[in-house]
């Protein structure tokens, strides 16, 4: 089956938007068709890598209800795009990803996520002089 992509294929970050837009909205069909075929995401924070388009919109379609998306920001040099979003959960609490996708003629092909939770790892006091609480 061929999926079809309404996003201007020209801009890697509408792309990007669009995937989150279709993420908050559980249009997972929609998301899929924003994906390659042999997509591959890797998790380095807990140590897994998804591959393939299918599996990647199944591990996000199975997550626990009760999640939105709030995206921050989205920057672009060519084909990488890097998104910060905010997914607060009503039983999880507040997690935030960085996202680093590579996308090629409107299709995300790779990415590489970063999720945590704000203050999950403490401020050694070493650098108690140097910073301030956020």
């Amino acid at each position: 089956m061929k999926l079809t992509n309404p996003v201007d294929a020209g801009e890697p970050t509408a792309t990007v938007r669009e995937f989150w837009a279709r993420m908050q909205a559980r249009d997972w069909a929609g998301l899929g068709a924003l994906l390659a075929d042999d997509l591959v995401v890797e998790w380095p924070v807990s140590a897994e890598r998804i591959v393939g388009r299918a599996d990647f919109v199944s591990v996000n379609a199975e997550y626990p209800e009760g999640w939105s998306i709030e995206v921050i920001r989205v920057v672009a040099d060519g084909e990488t795009v890097v998104s910060e979003v905010e997914v607060p959960h009503e039983t999880m609490g507040v997690h935030r990803v960085v996202s680093l996708w590579t996308v090629r003629a409107g299709r995300i092909t790779d990415g590489r996520e970063y999720w945590t939770q704000p203050g999950s790892d403490p401020s050694p006091q070493w650098r108690a002089a140097f910073v301030r609480p956020l």
